[in-house]
């Protein structure tokens, strides 16, 4: 069964391009020019995954997004922006963005994008890690200990992944920028350490677990299990 994508992109000759070129690729591609003709076609004909600028006319991508997760909270949201800045990026995490590219940008860039969102969405397992004495959910983007469950930002969800995924390496901080924020900029190693810290204290009640800062190259998770 072919997937649908809905595209929502003011910029004619982009939407055209991105739109031929997903079709290329076997997708199902339904086009809309502002926010306000893609709530619409999403309500009329839904999609499996969207793909939206955050700057249209009439209605923005943010105040579209937060309309379709009102119906659907799972489908699956990349944005195209040209806004650069962490508040705008963290905004549109928030609202429920799955991801999100840059422009100027590569077709196959966004098409590995795209095909990394369906294969997630389609999983029907959930992806789980053990650490110590805590559950990491990335799929629901929790954190259990016993009877408690924290939810994590998105952006709290993706650095302790990495973090989990590379237990006992360090790894570079410049590494989790480009992931997470597609950029290794000053002010990014400042909103780094914030969320570095906010780990920090969500695992806290297990004393064998440890974020240890590599001063000058960036952060290891550890787990001393003898402890657990």
């Amino acid at each position: 069964m072919r997937n649908k994508i809905l595209l929502v992109e003011d910029e004619s000759d982009l939407a055209l391009i991105v739109s031929d070129t997903l079709r290329e690729q076997g997708y199902d591609v339904l086009t809309a020019g502002n926010g306000i003709t893609g709530l619409d076609r999403f309500k009329a004909e839904g999609a499996d995954l969207i793909v939206a600028d955050v700057m249209m006319p009439k209605m923005d991508g943010f105040k579209m997004a937060k309309e379709i997760r009102k119906l659907s909270p799972i489908v699956p949201l990349l944005f195209l922006t040209a806004k650069s800045t962490i508040d705008d990026i963290e905004e549109g995490f928030e609202i429920g963005a799955n991801d999100y590219l840059k422009k100027p940008f590569e077709l196959r860039e966004l098409i590995v994008r795209i095909k990394a969102l369906l294969r997630r969405a389609n999983r029907q397992e959930e992806i789980k890690y053990e650490l110590g004495r805590y559950v990491f959910n990335i799929t629901t983007q929790t954190l259990s200990y016993e009877n408690s469950v924290l939810e994590l930002s998105y952006f709290e969800t993706k650095i302790l992944e990495m973090l989990a995924n590379n237990i006992g390496r360090t790894v570079d901080a410049s590494e989790l920028m480009i992931a997470v924020w597609q950029r290794d900029e000053p002010s990014n190693r400042n909103s780094l350490h914030g969320y570095i810290y906010k780990i920090r204290k969500a695992l806290a009640k297990d004393s064998s677990i440890n974020i240890i800062n590599q001063r000058g190259f960036g952060y290891m998770l550890t787990i001393n299990d003898t402890n657990t």
